[in-house]
């Protein structure tokens, strides 16, 4: 195995009592002594701080940035040349077969695309816009910037302590702006479904942000354990589990994320790795889709639960019809709460499947995403 990178707050973590497990190549908190329920509720109704340092940062820097945005489209379905400057908009790389390479945030800062892309592609990710972005489009690795998320309803007010100007910004706003003296790269966005608030500091600023902000004491610090129950409860993917290389966006649900113009009959339709699939897709929809399950039992359907028609478990009790990709136990719904694929006949809203829960066939009802209503401030 190879040797796990430390974070730059690595000594924070440690000295806030943050329990180390491995994720993504990094020693990463999965939580700290509040423990994972608290730190989760606590998010929902205070403020949260995540370490999410181990996301890769990339600058892309082109002759213009319509340049460097129209190449970037060459890679993804997304509309990015008319991305606005000062926005932050959601993406995904696609391959040949019409399958998702990895889920990201860019944005229009100007004369240059900033990208944020997950721990787990991100080599991978480098390497796709080495190769594949041409000659002209410059792509920059930022190594030396760590990366944190400040979610919760109590988010704004905690950081305009530092910059009052953060209050001015809406949901998937971009900003450089100073905080406790050092040039912050902000976005109002995150992985919560909770209003709040990403931001690139300086290594060597980080440790003097990160306890500025952990003395308000409306701010807890806040580990992979809470960060995907709440990611769960917004609905939100995670990659690996919910969509993979295997999974079209269709599949995925994130058909929003594809913009009019790159669809068929769009000004820049098409152009795309596996746009045959997509746009066919589009218009006469997947064999399968991504569905909101809830558990009738107290019982969690985590991934990898069979999802079946019918809760005769006999020889003859019919054939796996989906599975679980994420599941676990909702703190803010009170019960459990999960994600997975099912057949576009079962997908309906109120259809009940049965989940194989250790040789038991559960129940389980599709409901709708979220299941906790987004607080973004629009």
């Amino acid at each position: 195995m190879s040797e796990l990178k430390s974070l730059t707050l690595d000594a924070l973590h440690r000295e806030l009592g943050g329990k180390m497990v491995p994720f993504a190549g990094y020693d990463m908190p999965v939580q700290y002594p509040a423990g994972v329920m608290k730190e989760h509720q606590h998010t929902r109704t205070a403020a949260g701080l995540f370490d999410v340092s181990h996301m890769g940062q990339v600058i892309l820097r082109g002759d213009s940035y319509e340049a460097a945005a129209l190449a970037l489209e060459a890679l993804m379905p997304v509309n990015v040349a008319d991305l606005t400057e000062g926005r932050q908009r959601y993406g995904f790389f696609t391959n040949e077969q019409g399958g998702i390479l990895d889920d990201l945030m860019f944005a229009n800062r100007g004369d240059h695309i900033f990208v944020v892309v997950n721990a787990a592609c991100k080599d991978q990710d480098i390497a796709l816009l080495q190769n594949g972005l041409p000659d002209g489009v410059a792509v920059e690795v930022i190594e030396d910037r760590a990366l944190l998320a400040l979610q919760g309803p109590e988010a704004e007010a905690v950081l305009a302590t530092l910059n009052p100007v953060v209050a001015d910004m809406k949901f998937m706003d971009v900003a450089i702006l100073d905080l406790n003296g050092a040039e912050c790269w902000i976005s109002r966005s995150g992985y919560t479904g909770e209003d709040g608030y990403e931001i690139s500091v300086p290594d060597y600023a980080a440790d003097a942000l990160a306890r500025a902000l952990l003395a308000d004491e409306r701010v807890l610090p806040i580990g992979l354990g809470a960060r995907d129950s709440l990611r769960l409860e917004a609905g939100l993917c995670l990659y690996g589990n919910d969509i993979d290389a295997g999974t079209s966006p269709v599949e995925a649900a994130l058909t929003w994320g594809i913009q009019k113009v790159r669809r068929t009959g769009g000004a820049r339709a098409g152009g795309f790795p596996g746009a045959d699939r997509i746009l066919a897709e589009l218009e006469g929809g997947a064999d399968r889709v991504r569905v909101g399950l809830k558990p009738q039992t107290r019982a969690p359907m985590r991934d990898g639960v069979a999802l079946y028609a019918s809760d005769d478990a006999s020889d003859d009790g019919g054939d796996q019809i989906g599975h679980v990709t994420s599941g676990g136990f909702g703190p803010t719904v009170g019960g459990p709460v999960a994600m997975g694929y099912v057949p576009t006949a079962h997908a309906a809203n109120g259809t009940v499947l049965y989940g194989d829960v250790r040789g038991k066939r559960l129940a389980v009802e599709v409901v709708a995403l979220p299941f906790v209503a987004a607080t973004f401030k629009r």
